[in-house]
């Protein structure tokens, strides 16, 4: 069920009437059933992937957790028998059990995640490989059912199970409760990816229906499928003609698609995640923000600091931090220091550990080469930025026109230029393609197809130009009006007949200006495929 079909409506509706109808002891099961019936209705075969995460990881946090507690138990009753150094071998033997437990736990279940994902792509490398050194034999590529989201709730799911072994989650007693975090349903398909200790807070307690909660979630559920309809699934058409025929729309057309493919994803990604916290706020249940107004950043660091949060933290939190701190990272530092110097020395480790989180971040992304010359690019670039930080700082205390308004509107273009093109990569089939089209623009002379009306032969008629130019003003205004505060917040500070009229007319703008056309057949998210 796509967020954006007649079924999922319809499912919701029921779902919100059932929600606040049966006991309210009762809620969290009717979500985790609710959970898996959305998933079957992708395909049956998904619940066994998801079932298996859920097992694996219930079963081996108890596990760890019973290690910790009879570890604990085992110290307070011989604490006067042994000595310091028996208690901490005694410790050290403990966690790595522990250890054990949890690498098992990992590895089962990335196990899964790469074989569903990127078995074909490693098989399309090594026979390519084989190809290119004369071999005549080939590996036969293998069909298996790719889960809907699977890399988010394999993530969310082993972000648990890490916390169980850091101490810091108690392993949940409840199979079914911990069933419900790995499987709630508005997150499966693009996230946000939760953590256990914030998520709970509030996805096992018992709601009584609250009229302001609701129409609060409700109104972000709206605002959601204004992006993700008026916008994303509208620009979509004159996008897909361009990427799909490079070799015919390069040049103009390939500074066009980016700039298309930059509003797209933004429009459909936080759309996404706007129906996805809306629908959990209907249900009186907390998610994180994913989003902070990346398109207003002044750098590209500032950019990953708010796009896609909690993908952000959890490669940052679970990967970059265990990497910058274990024995092997540690040594190399103590090396680089005393053979390359202090400098390069204190720099080496952590350039190393973030360049492993962008190919992973890439990775993540998708079995392909373009996204993993997409992480490097952005590790690349993120890396040079920082060593030219001190030049930034002279710059910016030597010129006063640095500090002033103008010059931060050209860091915020500037900087969603450069996210353009970095996206080209997600567009294209390939990375020489995309390399090809980035060119074109600085070689072609078709520039004249901007204005000449060439633009209209995408698909998009002038009155899809229009609603596309004022659904993004739109997104611009509202982006300018959070910077002090929540909008619906103001909204519901004003008279009612004037918040009402503004919901109304955001309600038929959806009606009546969404992508729909002869025989709609809403388009599926963009992350979704992740």
């Amino acid at each position: 069920m796509l967020f954006t079909s007649y079924e999922f409506l319809g499912f919701i509706i029921v779902l919100f009437l059932l929600y606040y109808l049966v006991p309210k002891g009762l809620q969290w099961m009717l979500l985790l059933a609710a959970g898996y019936v959305f998933y079957a209705a992708a395909d049956p075969r998904y619940l066994l992937y998801i079932l298996a995460t859920t097992v694996t990881v219930y079963l081996v946090a108890r596990v760890i957790e019973r290690n910790q507690e009879r570890q604990t138990l085992y110290l307070r009753e011989h604490k006067s028998e042994m000595s310091r150094e028996e208690k901490k071998s005694y410790k050290e033997s403990r966690h790595k059990v522990r250890f054990r437990w949890l690498l098992l736990g990992l590895l089962f279940n990335l196990g899964i995640l790469a074989t569903v994902k990127y078995a074909n792509f490693f098989i399309s490398n090594v026979n390519g490989i084989m190809g290119a050194f004369g071999g005549t034999s080939r590996l036969s590529f293998v069909t298996l059912a790719l889960p809907m989201g699977i890399s988010f709730y394999t993530f969310q799911a082993l972000g648990y199970l890490i916390d169980v072994y850091r101490g810091t989650v108690p392993a949940e007693k409840n199979f079914f409760k911990l069933a419900l975090f790995v499987s709630f349903f508005p997150q499966l398909i693009q996230g946000p990816i939760s953590r256990f200790d914030d998520l709970s807070k509030t996805l096992y307690e018992k709601h009584g229906f609250e009229w302001r909660t609701v129409s609060f979630g409700l109104q972000r559920m709206l605002w959601g499928y204004f992006k993700k309809m008026v916008i994303a699934d509208r620009i979509l058409t004159g996008l897909s003609c361009i990427i799909d025929a490079p070799e015919q729309y390069h040049g103009a057309y390939a500074f066009v698609g980016m700039l298309f493919y930059t509003i797209e994803l933004y429009a459909d990604f936080t759309g996404g995640i706007d129906i996805t916290i809306g629908i959990a706020q209907v249900l009186g249940i907390r998610l994180q923000e994913n989003f902070e107004r990346p398109y207003f950043s002044k750098s590209l660091k500032e950019y990953w600091r708010r796009w896609h949060i909690t993908m952000g933290t959890w490669f940052k939190d679970y990967i970059f931090y265990p990497i910058s701190v274990c024995r092997p990272m540690q040594k190399f530092s103590r090396f680089s220091r005393a053979h390359m110097g202090k400098e390069i020395g204190k720099r080496l480790p952590v350039y190393l550990s973030s360049f492993v989180v962008w190919f992973a971040t890439g990775f993540w992304h998708g079995a392909s080469w373009n996204f993993v010359v997409w992480g490097l690019l952005n590790w690349l670039v993120l890396m040079v930025s920082e060593e030219f930080e001190p030049l930034y700082e002279r710059f910016h205390k030597s010129f006063r026109f640095s500090n002033t308004r103008l010059y931060s509107i050209f860091q915020v273009g500037r900087t969603f230029l450069l996210i353009s093109v970095l996206k080209m990569f997600d567009c294209y089939s390939d990375v020489a393609t995309t390399f090809r089209m980035f060119g074109s623009m600085f070689t072609a002379d078709n520039w004249n197809a901007l204005w000449d009306g060439s633009l209209l032969d995408l698909g998009i008629t002038a009155a899809d130009y229009g609603i596309l130019a004022v659904g993004t003003a739109v997104l611009l205004f509202v982006g300018l009006l959070q910077r002090s505060g929540s909008v619906r917040e103001k909204a519901a500070a004003r008279p009612y007949p004037v918040r009402a009229a503004m919901w109304f007319v955001l309600f038929l703008s959806v009606l009546i200006f969404g992508a729909y056309g002869i025989g709609y057949d809403a388009s599926q998210f963009i992350y979704n495929r992740f």
